[in-house]
Formats: structure tokens, C-alpha cells, sequence
């Protein structure tokens, strides 16, 4: 099950925060959220919900374990081994034996392994709090059912953001019901239901066309076209996601990291990382970078690490080459910000500029589904000077009306853009305006969300365009 989905929006999600309502006690709050949870994942993954909840036991066990043990590094050498083994069996198996194949000239049998949907996510969420426990961050949980919540609270199971333990263990123990957290969270659900049903699903249909087009079809503005919309897709599609998982989480009483902040609004590639997917980041710097030594080793070392971890970044998203050339390509413009130091002193419009280019042209390797793919469109961006009748027939049937709106929408939306301040604030005296503005500001927002909610229920009852691309991760 989806977030995007009318089971869930019509059917799910209602009939679990009503019954969350009915419920007294935080302990039985979280049977009622462990149960839910559970439903959730079984309701696509009705086999692998066993592998989720045996992965929570298994890390439950080995915290207190570990905590209780004078072998501590062996306990968790062991157990971030077995996670990690499992991941690469379940994600990176096909991958690795047909590369070996490749390379080798043999014929191994490549094995059929269905991809656990999530898997990325709860994986290192596990892992992160064994090792908190580990360096005694936090103190174990003693609690199976607390930690199985943790790792499979439905908001944030299967596409993040990546939650640290210790940022919600107050939440597991104690937590209230407060009315303005719910509307905020429920505001922030049908945001983010918007930006994924209505921006990313009309910029997905055109960057597929594009990107499943034949070769002889794509000409300069094809490409762009193909490029700007994915790039827009899979930044309304994964924001809105964390979006609705904090949306969710506030309905119920959780406060989950800001997973972006406005990544397109940045000047640099470092910048770009610090607002993009920011739990994955965040982890990636403290239970790798760190670890390695970070920057205190010298620019080469730093260097080194830091293209370890954009490896690793980019090969989490996924068991292809794309990923792995794209994490380290924006591993190399990281690491080359570091080395020219006059970037820093360029105009800011031309350092935006450049960013995007780099994060745009990243992300047509991100969605190609073959290096060469990816070279091609590429190309095509910079060269494909050819207006023939065929590509320009196909460039024609991208921009209809309704992507021009959309794209346009996507475009203002992608930066911070500041509120106007009321012009009539200096009508009414300082206490009626303070109540007229709060009271029109939330009547307007409520009917605006209302609409919106409507508007996204009536593109998924009649549109079957609604993609999962966390089916990858």
C-alpha cells in the first residue's frame, strides 16, 4: 500500500486515526500502530512483513546484547555484518553475480529475488540504533514493542525518512493528542499528497515518454524536456512523501526530521546535499563519514571519504551502474568545490546555474536505465541540433497545455518563495488584526486543503499513472 493510493487515503489512514482517537494509553497506541503497521506492509508484502519484523527482533536482541556485553565490538561487528548481508542478498545479489559474469565470461545463474519493498529504510534504521546503543547514545530499549514501532511505523516504513531512534524514544514512552498538531499534520499529508498525485505523476508521464522514447526521436528539446521533468518528478515525488510521513507523524504524535529543504535553492553541490534526502545524509556522515575520520585527516583523506560515502550513497538507491556513476559524480563536483576555492567568489546566479546543471544532468544518469541511455539523452541536450518532423512531431506532444501549467507550478514551487504581507494589517487595530489574520489565514488554508484533497482523490480514481519508484530502494 501506498500513501498514494484510495485505499489508504479513503479507507486506511481514516480508519486507523479514528481508532487511534478511541484508544486510551499510549501502550495501547502502539498496539494499535504496531497492528497497523503490520497490515500495511503485509498489504503489499504479505511474505516479507516476516523479514521486517524478524529484523526488528533480531536488532532488539542484539542491543541488549550488546549492551550487556563485554565483547561489544565483536556483538556488533556481527551484527552490522548480518544486516548488511542480508541487504546485499535481497538488493545487490543479481547485481554483483552478473557483473561478475561480465567480467569473467561465465554463465552464472543469476537468482530471482524479489525486492522487499522498504528494505533500505528499516534496514538502516536497525542499524542505526544498535549502534547508538553501542557508542551509549542511548540507553536499550527493553521494550520488543517499542522497538518493532520504531522500525515499522507505517509513516516512514517504506520510504523514509530515515529516523534515528533517539529522536523518538520519548515519543514511543509518553506523547499527547493536541489539536493544532493534528490539522498541521494533516495539512501537510494533503500537501504532500498534492505535490506527488498532482506535479510528480504529470512530470513522470512526460519524463517517461521521453525516456523510453527510440533514440531516432529525441532531438535538444526532447531531452531537455525529459531531463527538467524528471528532475522536477522525483524531487515532488520523494519531498512529497516526507511530507505525508511527517504529515502522519504529527497526526500521531511524532515529530520526524525535515527530510528537504528546498535542494534546488542551492549554489553548490555541497549545498545541494545538505538540503536533498537530509536523514540519508545525516546517516551516511555519522555512521560512515565520521567513522572514517571525516575531514580531520587532510583534503586527500577527506577526499577519499567523501567519495566512499557518495559511492555508498549512490549505490543504496539501487543495483545499477547509473546509481553508482551518479553518487560518484556528484562525489567528484563535492570534492572539486573543495579544490577551486574561487567558486566561492563567483556571482550566485551563475554558481545556481551551475548547480543545476550538475544535479540536472545527475539525475537523467539517476533515471536512465543503461549508462548509454544516459550518455545518449545527455548528449542530445547539448547537441541534438535536429528539427527534423519525426522529433519535432514527438517534441510537440510533450508540451501540452497541461504540462506547461504543471511544469510552470513545479518551477515556482521548487524555491523558497516569500509571503506577502497583509496589506489591510493597518486597517484594524493590532489585537483585531492579529484575529482577523488568523482567523482568514486558517480558513483559507483549511478550504485550500479541502479542495486540493478532493482534487488528488478525483486524479487517482480516474488516472491508473501513479507511480512507486521506491520499488527500487
Amino acid at each position: 500500500m501506498v500513501f498514494s493510493s484510495l485505499e489508504f487515503v479513503c479507507v486506511f489512514m481514516p480508519v486507523v486515526f479514528l481508532l487511534y482517537c478511541l484508544v486510551h494509553g499510549t501502550y495501547f497506541k502502539n498496539i494499535l500502530l504496531i497492528v497497523a503497521s503490520l497490515l500495511f506492509y503485509a498489504y503489499g508484502e504479505p511474505l516479507y512483513v516476516l523479514l521486517m519484523t524478524g529484523s526488528a527482533f533480531f536488532n532488539y536482541i542484539f542491543a541488549i546484547v550488546i549492551a550487556n556485553s563485554r565483547r561489544k565490538k565483536v556483538y556488533l561487528f556481527l551484527n552490522v555484518s548480518i544486516n548488511i548481508g542480508l541487504l546485499i542478498y535481497f538488493k545487490y545479489m543479481a547485481f554483483f553475480i552478473g557483473t561478475w559474469n561480465s567480467i569473467s565470461g561465465q554463465s552464472l545463474n543469476i537468482p530471482y529475488v524479489k525486492l522487499p519493498v522498504g528494505i533500505s529504510f528499516f534496514t538502516f534504521q536497525a542499524l542505526s540504533y544498535v549502534i547508538d546503543v553501542y557508542f551509549e547514545k542511548i540507553q536499550v530499549q527493553k521494550s520488543f514493542s517499542k522497538v518493532l514501532l520504531y522500525i515499522s511505523f507505517f509513516p516512514q516504513l517504506i520510504a523514509g525518512p530515515i529516523i534515528k531512534y533517539r529522536d523518538i524514544n520519548d515519543s514511543l514512552t509518553k506523547r499527547n493528542m493536541d489539536i493544532d498538531q493534528v490539522y498541521t499534520g494533516i495539512k501537510r499529508f494533503i500537501c504532500g499528497l498534492g505535490k506527488k498525485v498532482i506535479i510528480a505523476n504529470t512530470m513522470g508521464q512526460t519524463a517517461d515518454a521521453v525516456f523510453n522514447a527510440a533514440y531516432s526521436d529525441i532531438n535538444i528539446l526532447s531531452a531537455w524536456a525529459g531531463a527538467i521533468s524528471y528532475m522536477l518528478q522525483i524531487y515532488y515525488d520523494f519531498s512529497g512523501y516526507s511530507d505525508m510521513a511527517v504529515g502522519l507523524g504529527k497526526m500521531f504524535g511524532f515529530s520526524f526530521q525535515e527530510n528537504f529543504n528546498y535542494p534546488y535553492g542551492a549554489c553548490s553541490v555541497k549545498e545541494f546535499w545538505r538540503r536533498w534526502h537530509i536523514s540519508l545524509s545525516g546517516w551516511f556522515k555519522e555512521y560512515l563519514y565520521i567513522p572514517l575520520g571525516g575531514n580531520r585527516k587532510g583534503k586527500i583523506h577527506t577526499s577519499i571519504n567523501k567519495f566512499i560515502v557518495f559511492f555508498c550513497t549512490g549505490f543504496w538507491h539501487g543495483a545499477n551502474w547509473t546509481f553508482i556513476i551518479w553518487g560518484l559524480y556528484h562525489g567528484f563536483f563535492s570534492v572539486l568545490e573543495e579544490y577551486v576555492p574561487f567558486i566561492k567568489k563567483i556571482p550566485k546566479v551563475f554558481t545556481y546555474i551551475y548547480t543545476m546543471l550538475v544535479v540536472c544532468i545527475g539525475f537523467v544518469i539517476f533515471r536512465a536505465d543503461t549508462l548509454s541511455e544516459a550518455f545518449y539523452i545527455t548528449e542530445q541536450m547539448f547537441t541534438g541540433i535536429s528539427f527534423n518532423s519525426y522529433k519535432m512531431s514527438f517534441a510537440a506532444s510533450l508540451f501540452n497545455p497541461w504540462f506547461i501549467t504543471i511544469l510552470c507550478a513545479g518551477i515556482i514551487g521548487m524555491a523558497p518563495v516569500k509571503v506577502i504581507k497583509d496589506k489591510f494589517k493597518n486597517i484594524y487595530t493590532e489585537t483585531d488584526g492579529i484575529v482577523w489574520k488568523y482567523v482568514t489565514v486558517n480558513m483559507f488554508s483549511c478550504i485550500t486543503s479541502i479542495m486540493l484533497l478532493l482534487w488528488c482523490i478525483i486524479r487517482l480514481s480516474g488516472n491508473t499513472y501513479n507511480p512507486f519508484i521506491y520499488f527500487r530502494f
